[in-house]
C-alpha cells in the first residue's frame, strides 16, 4: 500500500527526492525517497484527472506530472514553467487550468491542462508584473510568490512579494483565457506579501506578508481585496529578525495557522464569522525556520517541514484547534514541503 505521507525536499540541501513518511502505532517513521521528483516545494493533486503536479524549484524551474503506479508515482511530463525558481502552483476548480508562480523571474504561467490526458498544454500564458519594493535585497524586482483563483473561478489572483501588490486577472468563462490585470490590493511598502488562502465559506480571505510578518483580512469583492484587520503572526515579546512562511486554514475556516521563521514558531489565530482575528497561541516549531506544514485533521496532528535544520516535526492538534508542543524531529535533510497523497 502507498504511503499517503510525503516530503518534498531540496537536492541543494542533502534532499533525495520526495521522501515517504510512514504513520504507524509506534509512531512516525521516514521511508525511501523517490528521486525522480527532486525540489518538490509545492505541489497539488487533480482528482478529475489522478495526477499530481510538483514544482521543480530550480532555476530552468520545471512542472513534474505524476501518476500512482505499481512501483510508485511515475513520471507522465515534465513541463518548463518559461520562468525561474517556481515556488506555488494551483488548480481551478474545473481542474482544466493550473498556474504556476515563478519567484525568481517575477512571472506567472497559466496553462490550460489536456482534457483528456491531464497534462499541460505548453506553452503556457505568461504574465510579468514590474516594479520594486523598499527592501533592497528582497525588492529589487517583481517576485511571484503565490498565484491561486478565487473560489468562484472567475478571478486569477497574482501576489507579488517583490512589489507590494496583488493583482487579478479576469478569467473568460467561453475561452479560459485571461485579460488584462487590475492591482486588487496594494499591501503596506516593504511588507512583502507571501500567501493569500481564501475562506470557505465567507466572502474573506487571509493574506500573509512575508517581510512584516502580518496577517490581513481582506473582504472579496469582484476582483477586489479590500484591508479589514492587520495582526502581528508574532508574540508583542519578539524583537529579533523574523520572516513569515506558510499560511492555512482548519477545514471549517475558523482556525488559521502560520509559519513564523526566526522566531521559529506556529502561530494560531481563531477566524470567526464576523472576520475577525483572535491571537491563540504561539508554540515552538521544534526546528529552524519552519518552512511549510500540512494540516491533518482526520489524525489530529500538524507535519511541519523545517528548512534549515532538515527535520519534520509532529505537532498534535487539539479539539479546540490549538497545538501541543512538537517531539522528537524526524531527519529529513533538505524538508521543504509536507504533503498528503489521494487515498
Amino acid at each position: 500500500m502507498t504511503s499517503r505521507f510525503r516530503i518534498g525536499t531540496y537536492a541543494n540541501a542533502g534532499g533525495a527526492g520526495l521522501s515517504v513518511l510512514d504513520l504507524a502505532d509506534g509512531g512516525w517513521s521516514v521511508g525511501p525517497a523517490d528521486a525522480g521528483v527532486p525540489n518538490a516545494s509545492f505541489g497539488t493533486y487533480s482528482p478529475r484527472h489522478g495526477l499530481y503536479y510538483f514544482v521543480d524549484e530550480q532555476p530552468a524551474g520545471a512542472i513534474g506530472c505524476y501518476r500512482d503506479g505499481a512501483g510508485g508515482l511515475e513520471r507522465l511530463a515534465r513541463v518548463a514553467t518559461h520562468g525561474v525558481d517556481p515556488c506555488y502552483i494551483s488548480l481551478d476548480r474545473r481542474e482544466d487550468l493550473l498556474a504556476v508562480a515563478n519567484y525568481g523571474s517575477g512571472d506567472i504561467a497559466l496553462f490550460r491542462l489536456d482534457a483528456t490526458t491531464g497534462l499541460p498544454v505548453d506553452p503556457p500564458e505568461m504574465r510579468r508584473n514590474a516594479g520594486r519594493g523598499p527592501v533592497a535585497e528582497r525588492q529589487e524586482g517583481p517576485h511571484a510568490h503565490c498565484v491561486c483563483f478565487s473560489p468562484d473561478d472567475r478571478w486569477l489572483f497574482h501576489v507579488d512579494l517583490g512589489t507590494d501588490q496583488i493583482l487579478a486577472y479576469p478569467i473568460d468563462p467561453a475561452t479560459r483565457s485571461i485579460g488584462a490585470p487590475c492591482i486588487a490590493f496594494a499591501a503596506p511598502p516593504g511588507s512583502g506579501p507571501r500567501h493569500l488562502v481564501f475562506h470557505p465559506v465567507l466572502p474573506l480571505a487571509l493574506l500573509a506578508s512575508e517581510l512584516a510578518s502580518t496577517l490581513t483580512v481582506l473582504q472579496v469583492a469582484e476582483g477586489r481585496l479590500i484591508a479589514r484587520q492587520t495582526v502581528s503572526t508574532l508574540p508583542a515579546s519578539h524583537e529579533t529578525r523574523n520572516i513569515c512562511g506558510h499560511l492555512s486554514l482548519n477545514a471549517a475556516g475558523d482556525r488559521a495557522y502560520v509559519t513564523n521563521r526566526g522566531h521559529d514558531s506556529v502561530a494560531v489565530f481563531g477566524w470567526n464569522e464576523a472576520g475577525i482575528l483572535t491571537p491563540l497561541q504561539h508554540v515552538p516549531s521544534g526546528g529552524a525556520s519552519p518552512r511549510a506544514f500540512v494540516l491533518l485533521e482526520s489524525e489530529r496532528q500538524m507535519l511541519l517541514a523545517n528548512e534549515q535544520d532538515g527535520t519534520v516535526t509532529i505537532l498534535a492538534l487539539r479539539e479546540d484547534g490549538t497545538l501541543s508542543p512538537p517531539g522528537t524531529p524526524l531527519s529529513v535533510p533538505g524538508a521543504a514541503f509536507p504533503f498528503v497523497m489521494a487515498r
